[in-house]
């Protein structure tokens, strides 16, 4: 990993290398499970396994951007975004990442990107109508500082793992396993597969989620300590959040899939989503904010 002036967090690093580790683990053991099963269509299954799964690495970031609207802009289009990037990425001895902008009234950002070189930093037109500029530039410096870490790129395979068993398991499914011996075996096996890839899922989704609440947190810390401003990206936090109220339910339920990936999670409303949230709460962000705060003060 190239190295920049983000703080390091040993805690993030230790994470990321357990969830892809149990993550794999639990897909090899999936793809193995079916190539015994379903016999005579294993090759389906590594050829599709192996191509969704070079797919997305490849190109996980351009899909990500195109289906949250992302439009990358020049710095004549966006100067203040454009400004506000060239001095974080110049602070923290990066590379400039494409900078793009959402056309949606949802205050939100994001970052993707498998690495430094081919990362893209994206804010949205409800944000940068709403934050001042030295909110934006807290804003930015978490986003950023996912890019440093690399761990957007972590979440983004972790997460496309868990899904890609789930298609293998249906494809297996609908393979036609079994046609040689269509009795008991296949019964069972009627009954084994949608179980196997309810478990994997599930297994898949705790794990993203617990090291996407962490990794959050980590970001907060990680933009605050290079902007040296913690109070900046507070103030964002609670403004964003805040506006999420008044934002209409139509939009925010579209947003609502990407939650991974935005700077603060959009919810429609009360529900399980909240219990389940890829994000920290407030009250969790501002603390830590509070507490660095106090150690720049001292420092």
């Amino acid at each position: 990993m190239a190295r920049t002036r983000y703080a390091p967090d040993r805690g993030l690093a230790t994470r990321m290398v357990t969830t892809m580790f149990l993550i794999g683990l639990l897909y090899v053991v999936l793809v193995g499970g079916l190539m015994v099963l379903l016999r005579g269509a294993w090759p389906v299954v590594l050829l599709f396994a192996g191509g969704l799964f070079i797919a997305q690495f490849w190109f996980s970031d351009r899909i990500a951007a195109f289906s949250m609207g992302a439009r990358e802009v020049t710095p004549e289009q966006a100067p203040e975004l454009h400004g506000a990037v060239d001095r974080l990425c110049a602070l923290a001895d990066m590379p400039k990442p494409r900078v793009a902008i959402a056309d949606t009234d949802v205050p939100n950002a994001f970052a993707t990107g498998r690495n430094q070189k081919n990362a893209l930093v994206c804010a949205t037109t409800g944000l940068l109508r709403r934050l001042e500029p030295d909110e934006l530039e807290g804003v930015l410096s978490h986003e950023l500082s996912h890019v440093a870490h690399r761990d957007v790129a972590v979440m983004t395979i972790a997460s496309f793992l868990g899904v890609l068993a789930g298609m293998i398991t249906r494809v297996g499914l609908w393979g036609g396993f079994g046609r040689g011996n269509r009795d008991n075996n296949t019964a069972i096996l009627m009954l084994l597969i949608p179980l196997v890839s309810a478990v994997v899922y599930c297994v898949s989704f705790l794990l993203t989620r617990l090291l996407s609440r962490y990794r959050e947190l980590s970001a907060d810390r990680a933009g605050a300590l290079l902007t040296g401003r913690p109070s900046a990206l507070a103030s964002a936090l609670t403004k964003v959040t805040g506006q999420m109220a008044r934002i209409p339910t139509r939009d925010l339920r579209q947003a609502e899939a990407f939650n991974a990936f935005y700077f603060v999670p959009a919810f429609s409303g009360e529900s399980l989503a909240r219990l389940l949230s890829s994000h920290p709460t407030l009250e969790q962000r501002l603390d830590q904010l509070g507490r660095i705060s106090v150690q720049l003060g001292r420092g």
